[in-house]
């Protein structure tokens, strides 16, 4: 089977990461699913080669290789229980502490040091969670999620578990507004959800994860996030959400954040798409907002095209006290597009290949660090189980 849509009674949904909702129409979750006693388990995972140029004199050439590996396991607990167990792995902290290249990113820290126009790998692990469900009829339910290593409430699906961004090789620029809480260690989220509606709440861990990427953590509750979600139709998933984070940036001591997002979704026919902003407001310290656009469409079983605006403010670009653009605030856009080859191998597995190339706007006062038109490429193959 190509995978399962949880918590689909009405079709209206499907699952995306943590607790968060997909539109329905997007597919269930691509893997590997079969029976084992009264137990239903699902493995997804894929492994990417990836050689990139990002372009201009901060640019460099390098490849590198991402993977994740998830098992799920789901069964019925007598009539009204469900329980869902979780484990998300990942092998990038084989890369080093300082991740990959990826012009204009920024987030966390390597060797003690800020992380400009890198990506940070993913730590070892990546989810051990569980979700417990209680039904009360009509497809209503209520939940309760947690765990050592999860993701709360705050922002839509987390990019790698977006069909809008399946086959996009890079991490958005825009990771640490929406995406930065999907690995948190130390999460409990309860909520209320009926096949069109999902509230939800969440504590958990704010700061964000540390450069040492193969332990886990010590959970902490010490931030709070709520989340609404409006799936009206198999097509559509709309959410709103707000979260207040305990010093999440090592990088900036002191400082707390309230973020708030809001995102739509839409998908049908072969195409998936994620429009949504964030807005991170330190305190103290700036307020910082940020666009993305994504979709992918799978023209048939063997092509997809896919594509990625995103436009961020970022004070993080210049980490050096001594540097006169030392803490400023500078809008950068960023529009990337791309093709993948997709060919099956066997059952579940399958491979893609593709490329993609990015151009970059941004404010003259940039243009001695950037280059004037900077503009980067990047070449990869997908090997995963639910292509």
């Amino acid at each position: 089977m190509a995978g399962m849509a949880m918590g689909t009674s009405a079709g209206f949904y499907s699952q995306g990461s943590g607790t968060s909702r997909l539109p329905a129409a997007e597919g269930p979750m691509r893997g590997y699913m079969t029976q084992a006693g009264e137990w239903m388990l699902m493995a997804h995972g894929y492994a990417w080669g990836v050689v990139t140029d990002q372009g201009g004199p901060r640019g460099k050439s390098e490849a590198f290789v991402q993977s994740m590996a998830m098992l799920m396991a789901d069964r019925d607990l007598g009539d009204r229980f469900h329980i869902q167990l979780r484990a998300m792995n990942s092998l990038e902290p084989l890369m080093g502490a300082r991740g990959y290249t990826n012009l204009f990113a920024t987030g966390e820290l390597a060797n003690d040091r800020p992380l400009v126009d890198r990506q940070h790998p993913h730590d070892l692990f990546m989810e051990l969670a569980a979700k417990v469900d209680y039904r009360l009829g009509n497809g209503n339910t209520l939940f309760l999620y947690g765990g050592p290593v999860g993701e709360p409430a705050l922002g839509p699906s987390a990019f790698m578990h977006r069909g809008s961004a399946r086959y996009q090789p890079m991490s958005p620029i825009t990771h640490h507004w929406f995406d930065s809480t999907h690995i948190t260690y130390g999460v409990v989220t309860a909520g209320y959800a009926t096949p069109a509606f999902q509230l939800e709440a969440s504590a958990f861990k704010g700061r964000e994860p540390d450069e040492h990427r193969w332990g886990i953590e010590t959970p902490r509750l010490d931030s709070w996030s709520v989340r609404g979600t409006w799936t009206p139709s198999p097509f559509w998933a709309v959410q709103v959400s707000h979260g207040r984070l305990k010093e999440p940036e090592a990088q900036h001591p002191g400082e707390d954040e309230n973020r708030s997002t809001a995102s739509v979704q839409y998908a049908r026919g072969g195409l998936a798409t994620t429009f949504a902003y964030s807005l991170k407001d330190r305190v103290p310290g700036e307020k910082l907002s940020a666009f993305l656009a994504e979709a992918t469409y799978e023209l048939s079983p063997r092509h997809a095209v896919f594509g990625r605006v995103e436009n961020v403010a970022n004070d993080e670009l210049f980490p050096d006290h001594d540097d006169p653009l030392h803490d400023r605030k500078f809008r950068v856009t960023k529009a990337e597009v791309g093709y993948a080859y997709r060919l099956p191998i066997v059952g579940p597995l399958g491979l893609a290949l593709g490329g993609t190339i990015a151009a970059y706007a941004k404010p003259a006062a940039l243009d001695a660090a950037y280059g004037k038109t900077p503009v980067s490429w990047t070449l990869f193959s997908k090997l995963a189980v639910g292509l």
